[in-house]
């Protein structure tokens, strides 16, 4: 081992900073991070301390086995260039070989002499370092650690982590796969290219002449609703307060009313500011609270205000587009029994740049139990809003998230316009700009989670997703452990069945399930060799069934359903390879779920790299799997690939649905042999009310196509042609619209590109 040179501070003063004793909590001091929230990663501030000293810090080598530093946000590096505004997030695991256990923590640093940065708990689950080493006791050895890096010193800052033993006094460098590689400028898949989103503003954002058009179309409108901006106040920098009034007073749709409460703001200039608009404009209307009573009562202040049909949330630094407040009102002359309208948005940046779009999808309830992605612009049904109580205190920093989450119990009118009308302020104190501006809305989204799980009557717990902060995954308690059919259409390549066959009986823990293999004219004799190995190893559970017709993957899943008898179906193709153990216990989580119809997972290639993630309806004229061959740590569009997703479809190569659900919608369409019969099937579900989910946390390997090949002969691509257009006649309007996509997004790839 290389042994590194005296480094400068005291072990004392370290041991104050950052808690480094065996007795310690895992949990960090003030002076390093911020609070830690239940089953997210920490998020770490640079302290004061600027080197380590007394610790033996030994150099990694090809050798050691302390572990791995797997890299930054998904990517195998270890460099980052700065300045970066944005948070980064880094993992990886660590264990103390000659003890057989997780290491005590791992030390982040930078730079040639060290210089401390943070240090992480060590207590996330990896089960494939514990498989690997066939240790059980590592199974708790993963890290994982939140950044701010605009406190680095400029250029290319290569990070590297240690594994710390409490102990001895000692930390041992981490392996790590690309110590040359710099995290890319964009980590994640997001339509924040500015090149990409100038010329879609270009495109799309109003000009002066559709302003004009807009104010002549009020006058003929049936219905002029009156829309009241609620928008809470506190020591906000007063040229962004003055931006975000005015954002209001330029709307093209006259009928508002901007409803302001000061939550008694200690910067004199706040009140000089409102009082001046209360003197320019009568539809300005604020109620200077006496007492500072947070975020939530300061709304609640602006509601008392609110004299409109409908309310609309704005914060004090925030921007609306011109024609924000026209194209709500539009919405409501079309759609007057509308109780919720929510729009895209957009970040606005200290040089006054609009950057990083959000394109959402329509309503899609599973997808805003992972994160509150309506968010901005919210307009509401100002009575609805008063039913259910107004804003709650205790819920500060999330408090829109727990509104909506009690307001959408109460309604089903809720609706999307696809086009950004709201800018968020990024500036150095909003959660726009730093996620840990605000880590006490975490905690808060996730208590306002579980209280909307305990009034829906589901059992369920949520917790934060560790690879971003404002994402969370709810895993609902299991009922009844009812049998669970797992079908598998085969044809010879014995050994890829075999795989298949191990992986499910040797990693699945769900109690009750039994495998029904459909043999569709095998001629191969070890293929034969693996059927009764599997009826002779498993002869309760393993059943083989004959079916020797011409390929057809709608007819042969239709008779397997007829052979099975469990009340959940599990679709499976012969060369998905099982990963996690749990994966079947978190498929039937969702499924026993009376609102949901097809439950699908995260697969995989071999090389790690996402198969399937969602499939998107329209792209390649019907459909296609979002997010293919891109990495599979990528966090994706707006944390789609890590989040639990509602989508239109998802694929049969791993599907699960109640029985009842598949007899509703009677099975799979015979029409389509081989292409589009899982996208036709999850569309009968969604015309039957059903709504179809992805799991990401249910992730298997899929070595896709060995058994059928590809789309490769002219006989095959006529029958791929034919079943597309057998598609679009039936399903038309849907592909053209896909309800969990946006229309600024392409159809053009799999990537979530904006579509210029």
């Amino acid at each position: 081992m290389v042994k590194f040179s005296k480094l400068r501070t005291a072990w004392s003063q370290l041991k104050q900073e950052i808690s480094l004793t065996e007795s310690s909590p895992s949990t960090y001091s003030d002076s390093l991070a911020y609070p830690q929230i239940t089953d997210s990663p920490a998020r770490a501030a640079i302290p004061k301390v600027n080197n380590l000293r007394k610790i033996k810090i030994k150099a990694g080598s090809k050798g050691s086995f302390s572990g791995f530093f797997d890299g930054i946000n998904g990517y195998s590096a270890t460099k980052i260039k700065v300045p970066k505004v944005t948070p980064v997030t880094i993992s990886g695991w660590a264990i103390l070989a000659n003890e057989g256990r997780p290491a005590d923590k791992v030390i982040i640093t930078y730079g040639e002499n060290n210089s401390l940065v943070a240090v992480a708990p060590v207590n996330l689950e990896r089960s494939d370092v514990a498989e690997a080493f066939s240790n059980p006791a590592y199974k708790n050895c993963g890290w994982s650690i939140t950044l701010n890096p605009f406190t680095f010193p400029a250029g290319k800052v290569e990070l590297k982590a240690w594994a710390y033993n409490a102990a001895r006094k000692e930390a041992t460098q981490l392996n790590s796969t690309l110590t040359d590689e710099v995290l890319p400028e964009v980590i994640t898949v997001v339509a924040d290219n500015e090149e990409a989103y100038s010329k879609w503003l270009s495109k799309n954002f109003p000009r002066e002449a559709d302003l004009e058009k807009m104010a002549q179309t009020v006058a003929i409108f049936g219905y002029k609703p009156a829309l009241s901006v609620i928008m809470p106040v506190f020591n906000p920098p007063e040229h962004f307060l003055r931006e975000a009034i005015e954002s209001v007073l330029n709307q093209v749709y006259p009928y508002w009313e901007l409803c302001i409460a000061d939550d008694a703001s200690t910067q004199p200039d706040v009140r000089s500011v409102l009082e001046e608009y209360i003197s320019k404009d009568a539809r300005v209307k604020v109620v200077f609270r006496t007492e500072n009573g947070h975020i939530s009562r300061a709304s609640n202040s602006a509601l008392e205000l609110a004299t409109g049909e409908f309310v609309t949330l704005l914060d004090h630094d925030d921007l609306l587009t011109p024609d924000a407040l026209y194209e709500v009102a539009l919405l409501l002359n079309r759609h007057p029994d509308a109780d919720m309208i929510y729009s895209d948005e957009d970040k606005v940046d200290e040089h006054d740049q609009f950057r990083e779009p959000f394109f959402k999808p329509d309503w899609c309830p599973d997808s805003f139990l992972s994160r509150n992605y309506t968010c901005h612009l919210g307009t509401y049904r100002r009575s609805l809003v008063a039913a259910i109580g107004g804003f709650r205190a205790g819920y500060e920093g999330s408090q829109d998230y727990d509104l909506v989450l009690r307001l959408t119990e109460k309604t089903e009118k809720i609706f999307h316009i696809p086009k950004i009308l709201y800018h968020w302020r990024i500036h150095s104190q909003s959660a726009a700009n730093d996620v840990q501006a605000k880590p006490y809305a975490y905690i808060a989204a996730e208590k306002a989670l579980s209280d909307a799980l305990c009034r829906r009557g589901e059992n369920g717990r949520v917790s934060g997703v560790p690879e971003i902060l404002g994402h969370y995954n709810i895993r609902y308690k299991i009922e009844y452990y009812q049998l669970v059919s797992i079908i598998i259409p085969t044809k010879d390549l014995g050994e890829t069945l075999d795989q298949c066959l191990e992986s499910i009986f040797t990693k699945s823990i769900y109690p009750n399930y039994e495998v029904v293999v459909i043999d569709n004219g095998s001629t191969e004799e070890y293929t034969a060799q693996v059927i009764n190995k599997w009826n002779t190893k498993e002869p309760n559970r393993f059943k083989c069934y004959q079916f020797d017709v011409p390929f057809n993957f709608s007819k042969i899943n239709n008779y397997a359903v007829s052979q099975t008898k469990g009340e959940y179906l599990l679709f499976l193709n012969n060369d998905i390879e099982v990963i996690s153990s749990d994966w079947i216990d978190a498929m039937v989580e969702q499924a026993q779920r009376s609102s949901i119809g097809a439950v699908g997972a995260l697969l995989l290639y071999p090389d790690d790299t996402i198969q399937h993630a969602g499939i998107v309806l329209g792209i390649g004229g019907v459909a296609s799997h979002s997010h293919k061959h891109l990495p599979s740590k990528l966090a994706g569009y707006a944390g789609q690939v890590i989040s639990i997703n509602n989508y239109s479809a998802i694929t049969a190569a791993c599907l699960m649905c109640r029985r009842e659900v598949y007899d509703r919608v009677q099975g799979f369409e015979e029409e389509l042999a081989v292409a589009y019969n899982d996208v036709d099937f999850c569309l009968k579900l969604v015309q039957q009310g059903y709504r179809n989910i992805y799991l990401p946390h249910v992730v298997l390997y899929h070595h896709e196509s060995k058994s059928r090949g590809s789309e490769d002969t002219p006989e095959k691509q006529a029958r791929l042609a034919k079943e597309a257009e057998y598609m679009q006649k039936k399903w038309n309007k849907i592909l053209k619209n896909d309800s969990c996509y946006n229309p600024h997004l392409t159809k053009k790839g799999d990537d979530y590109s904006i579509d210029i």
